[in-house]
């Protein structure tokens, strides 16, 4: 079966590029009427004197930045358009920017591909394998505020083996059905990537937890970014899912839309959070009661503790 494409022209003429960057929660200035001007987000600016070096313009849907690390980082060239974009800021390649942009914007492109193959092989595969030598209790996860039960439920934990993951802090990703998709891997020590993940998972096929915050029969769900936000929500007797980041995908509407009668976000008190529940707001309010919480600035969930998560959210619905 052949692997699902984008078609790369119509992706570029159906998105706009500004929507693009509201998703990653970047404010641009308007200094004329198709022009927009501002700092550079992209992880290859590195040029301390050029920070607002980057523009954008609305009427060619093309953006570029002056700076010598950017410039240098693309071999020369300055800029390009959405797809380019994407896969800088989310260290992938053009393909996987094209079908990341199919996702987040449910654009249906031409390709002559039949639609229900294509999703069939995006769909993240069952792992034919489980990672042995886990430390559900290292040090690493009682100084995030995980406790040993908990560590142990998710297989959460220090891995000792071989491979990519090795020396990570592990978290297993679950589907709706609770088949193992995949592990991500978070750094301990400060090391980049802070997170790695399998070659060809897509995170935007599933929420993290979904499967158990199904099983508690729960119509309403609380929706975290990342892992640690979602377990320290769990501990304080929530139902809840995690995005996996900021981004938010059709497929994830649809599963939140298929379990749920309502939603409460939780998302991190930076813009990032902040731009992406408000996009998440317009995307289903039409569809189901949301509440969405705003905590202080630069505060996650994984940083409350219990008691001020309940303030936040309400009473827990689970005793331990």
């Amino acid at each position: 079966m052949p692997a699902p494409q984008a078609d790369f022209q119509s992706l570029k003429q159906r998105i706009p590029i500004d929507h693009v960057l509201a998703r990653y929660g970047v404010r641009l200035r308007s200094i004329g009427p198709h022009t927009l001007y501002g700092a550079c987000p992209l992880p290859t600016h590195t040029s301390r004197n050029s920070r607002q070096s980057f523009s954008l313009n609305l009427s060619l849907q093309v953006w570029s930045c002056h700076s010598a690390s950017c410039v240098a980082a693309r071999g020369g060239r300055m800029g390009g358009h959405v797809i380019d974009l994407v896969a800088i800021m989310e260290r992938c390649s053009l393909r996987e920017a094209g079908l990341r942009l199919r996702d987040w914007f449910s654009v249906h492109t031409s390709h002559p591909a039949p639609a229900m193959a294509s999703s069939a092989v995006e769909t993240n595969r069952p792992l034919g394998f489980a990672l042995q030598r886990i430390d559900t209790r290292h040090p690493y996860l009682a100084q995030r505020g995980i406790s040993p039960a908990t560590a142990r439920l998710f297989g959460v934990g220090m891995y000792h083996g071989n491979g990519f993951l090795a020396g990570r802090c592990v978290i297993p990703i679950r589907d709706e059905k609770s088949q193992l998709v995949a592990y991500a891997g978070r750094a301990v020590n400060g090391e980049e990537p802070k997170y790695r993940f399998p070659a060809g998972f897509r995170k935007s096929q599933v929420l993290f937890n979904l499967d158990r915050a199904i099983a508690t029969g729960s119509r309403n769900v609380i929706v975290v970014e990342g892992f640690f936000d979602a377990l320290k929500v769990y501990q304080a007797g929530h139902p809840v899912v995690a995005l996996m980041g900021s981004s938010f995908s059709q497929r994830q509407s649809e599963l939140l839309l298929s379990h749920f009668a309502s939603v409460t976000l939780m998302l991190d008190g930076d813009e990032p959070g902040r731009q992406a529940a408000e996009f998440i707001v317009q995307l289903l309010i039409a569809k189901l009661p949301i509440n969405k919480v705003e905590l202080p600035n630069h505060i996650q969930p994984d940083q409350l503790s219990p008691m001020e998560i309940n303030v936040h959210v309400g009473p827990p619905t689970r005793t331990f």
